[in-house]
């Protein structure tokens, strides 16, 4: 019951994932976008509305995801390369400027709340979504693909109790599962993107003060439980052939330099 009855302040509390960097149909369209940062080839982008402070905060998210050791150089530089050969983007826009253009994952500036983890802060979502569906899931596609013979999408599905498809429009997953996301509009690979959320930033820490609201979507919110009840996704998260990001992002990174270049 848990579930049913948490599940619509969940939804107000999390934004959809992306696929590919973004997948926003309509939106602002590109010409829109005013700044940009370049990080290790990811543009985040920002229109005019957007502070510099937030479009640079975003940026220093994304750099720390992709440079935990802060010198300067991508962790994993195949996923680098990747991202940047498929043109990530993550695009900032204000609320009721209609999101993010085609090919731009979204993060909208009034869910970007500096200083706070996930919950009220989307920038630690979007960012990740960013890495994972332009990156990961195309720097080793069997492992972290977007679909059902894939390792990730396997581990997903016995995490929810075997169930294999898009997200359901009801709350019908079999006993036991724990990964329950049922948005029917969220696809395979929508489902893939979530769950790998879900379980490295619980792995991070960064889910622990949410349990109860989360309980919908997710029930393993911190490292302990992923690792009892989930060994498969911990291990690929874990497993360094994949360097996959450990540590949460705290908004301060210096490796690189984020300059924000302007465009009429």
């Amino acid at each position: 019951m848990k579930k049913i009855f948490a599940l619509l302040a969940v939804s107000f509390l999390l934004h959809g994932c992306g696929g590919g960097g973004g997948d926003s149909e309509s939106g602002v369209n590109s010409s829109m976008y005013k700044k940009t940062i370049d990080v290790f080839g990811v543009k985040v982008k920002g229109t005019a509305c957007v502070s510099d402070d937030k479009l640079q905060y975003a940026a220093r998210i994304m750099a720390e995801y992709l440079d935990q050791n802060n010198d300067g150089v991508a962790d994993n530089g195949l996923v680098a390369s990747v991202l940047k050969n498929k043109n990530a983007c993550l695009g900032m826009t204000c609320p009721n400027e209609g999101g993010a253009s085609r090919g731009c994952q979204d993060l909208i500036t009034n869910e970007t709340n500096p200083g706070q983890l996930p919950g009220p802060n989307a920038a630690f979502e979007e960012i990740l979504h960013t890495i994972e569906s332009a990156g990961f899931k195309y720097a080793y596609p069997s492992v972290f693909g977007d679909n059902s013979s894939s390792a990730i999408g396997k581990a997903m599905d016995a995490a929810r109790g075997g169930y294999k498809g898009g997200g359901q429009p009801v709350s019908a997953y079999p006993a036991g599962a724990w990964y329950t996301y049922d948005d029917p509009s969220c696809d395979y690979s929508c489902m893939v993107s979530e769950y790998f959320y879900w379980g490295l930033t619980s792995m991070m820490g960064a889910q622990a003060h949410r349990c109860s609201v989360i309980a919908p979507e997710w029930d393993l919110c911190n490292k302990s439980l992923v690792k009892e009840k989930d060994s498969a996704l911990y291990g690929l998260l874990t497993n360094p052939a994949y360097n996959v990001p450990q540590r949460l992002p705290d908004g301060n990174y210096s490796g690189i330099p984020l300059t924000i270049v302007r465009s009429e």
